[in-house]
């Protein structure tokens, strides 16, 4: 396809072309065209999805201004590779490697879409410059499509055509071609990304015997390039998941490792990153197998907080005299934190069981569920806060599609760099993002410790302090169990959680901040206007 780009001040704006076929675990070869002010060069965006996952952005600037005149951007897509093209000059090649267990799209037919919208919150310096609305309409061109290629027609045999692209390959001179443009005019490579969290270049691992070592072997050819492929990434201490990192800064062979730290065994080298998550995933869950008394404190109450044996489950009481509440013996920075609560049943008005997560000090981080009580038959108030720097008022409250107080609830919260999910039986009820490049500030640089509290607020918590905690239902006791903490690098955002989250929030959300226009009557905190699911 032949495009002529956005002209002059194209700042916010986005032109995407690609390839894209459809449903839940869908396949996509992107190209996307960020602007920039005048005078600056466009970003050329480019990343591949296989069965729903992507990140594998790079990204680089052109040779020549894109808006004076048409240019063409190739897509070659065969079994072996996928190829990136500007006027016929290779900028990127992404090889087949499923023998070494990356997936590749080959099994999902795509449509050609294109389209050009407003990205301003993010596509421009990372959203700092925004859309000069005078200068639009904004206008991109497009002439000369071509194709040839295995067309896909529903009761029909597929037609390839000519087909001799299906096993096209580069040559030297295009390999020379594509070493130039990346020495020259590639800005970001996501296999040289080392910061970047979620792509398994840092790894955080436990184990519950003090003399197994772990040592996870990752070649960055799974990755398609970047790091050498003979570089280990090793964990030379016992830590829980999610707390710490050791990794070492220099490269060893598996032997050299062994000699060195005593091993007494290896994982398998893993063949797909999946595999790799999942042998993550599983040692942490056998490092962090839920038991009170290791991982928690009865912080206050006078003995109303008790865990059972073996610690299995943690209850927390309140009565006239006092309430309780327990605390972690470890703070976390980023991760999973789930825990399943029974609240307290009947006639639990004036309580609130708090669980929360929270920093120390008067400017601290905090990330809050909070249940409110109510008289028997009536719902509680699932209460839900986000705090930076010791400022919340982002209170969202929700009623629950069940009654807690009947059996077991698992209330998640997922916290990394880029958002804070809570989550209730896995279904998504809010999500708050990093909206940093708009100055909103985003809990990420103070560790937090989990905290839980039950106690007397009959002042405010049922219906505005109008109905009081009726001391005859004494002692109320809320009960805990299956704490489990994953690290940051195992969570993936399922892709269908935007759609259960409207459906909660329109049948349940009953208070929102960012609607109440009697408390912003100067107008609503900026994240509000970025987003509808703050």
């Amino acid at each position: 396809m032949q495009l002529k780009l956005v002209p002059g001040n194209s700042a916010g704006t986005v032109t995407a072309y690609y390839l894209s076929s459809t449903g839940s675990k869908w396949d996509e070869i992107d190209f996307e065209f960020l602007g920039n002010l005048s005078g600056d060069p466009y970003i050329l965006h480019t990343n591949v999805f296989t069965q729903g996952m992507g990140n594998r952005e790079q990204q680089f600037y052109l040779w020549f201004d894109p808006t004076l005149d048409f240019h063409t951007y190739s897509i070659l897509w065969n079994p072996q590779l996928i190829l990136f093209s500007v006027d016929g000059t290779p900028i990127r090649e992404f090889k087949n490697e499923e023998l070494r267990g990356v997936p590749f799209p080959k099994n999902q037919p795509m449509r050609i879409y294109s389209s050009i919208w407003n990205a301003d919150n993010w596509a421009t310096r990372g959203g700092l410059v925004k859309i000069d609305w005078s200068k639009s309409p904004f206008t991109a061109s497009y002439r000369n499509f071509n194709d040839e290629a295995c067309v896909v027609t529903p009761g029909r045999p597929s037609s390839c055509g000519n087909s001799a692209w299906l096993s096209e390959a580069l040559d030297n001179h295009q390999r020379r071609q594509l070493k130039w443009v990346k020495k020259h005019y590639m800005v970001y490579n996501y296999c040289s990304d080392s910061k970047r969290s979620g792509f398994g270049f840092v790894f955080q691992i436990a184990s519950p015997n003090p003399r197994y070592l772990v040592d996870f072997v990752l070649r960055c050819s799974i990755y398609n390039g970047g790091f050498s492929r003979d570089s280990y990434w090793g964990f030379y201490k016992n830590l829980y998941c999610g707390t710490e990192v050791l990794v070492q800064s220099h490269v060893l062979t598996g032997t050299q490792i062994a000699k060195s730290y005593d091993v007494v065994s290896f994982f398998p080298i893993p063949s797909t990153i999946n595999q790799l998550y999942s042998s993550l995933y599983n040692s942490c869950l056998l490092a962090n197998a839920s038991n009170f008394h290791n991982d928690f404190d009865i912080t206050w109450g006078g003995g109303r907080g008790q865990i059972t044996s073996p610690g299995d489950v943690l209850t927390l009481s309140l009565d006239r005299a006092s309430g309780s509440g327990f605390q972690s013996k470890k703070a976390y920075l980023f991760g999973r934190i789930d825990m399943q609560l029974k609240l307290v049943p009947r006639n639990s008005a004036g309580t609130v069981t708090a669980y929360y997560m929270s920093s120390e000090g008067p400017n601290h981080d905090e990330i809050d569920f909070e249940f409110l009580g109510n008289l028997t038959g009536e719902p509680y108030t699932l209460h839900t806060n986000v705090y930076t720097n010791g400022k919340g008022e982002r209170e969202q409250q929700f009623r629950m599609w069940f009654d807690p107080t009947s059996d077991f609830h698992t209330y998640s919260i997922l916290w990394t760099p880029r958002t804070i999910l809570f989550l209730v039986d896995e279904t998504p009820i809010r999500e708050f993002k990093n909206m940093e490049r708009i100055g909103v500030p985003f809990p990420k640089s103070q560790p937090m410790k989990i905290y839980s509290s039950l106690w007397n607020a009959d002042e405010w918590a049922t219906r505005g302090g109008l109905v009081k905690t009726d001391w005859s239902q004494a002692p109320f006791t809320a009960s805990y169990r299956n704490f489990n903490v994953r690290p940051g690098i195992l969570i993936q955002l399922d892709s269908s959680r935007d759609e259960k989250m409207k459906w909660v929030q329109k049948n349940h959300m009953i208070y929102n901040y960012c609607t109440d226009a009697k408390r912003f009557p100067h107008g609503f905190p900026p994240e509000c206007a970025a987003t509808t699911s703050t």
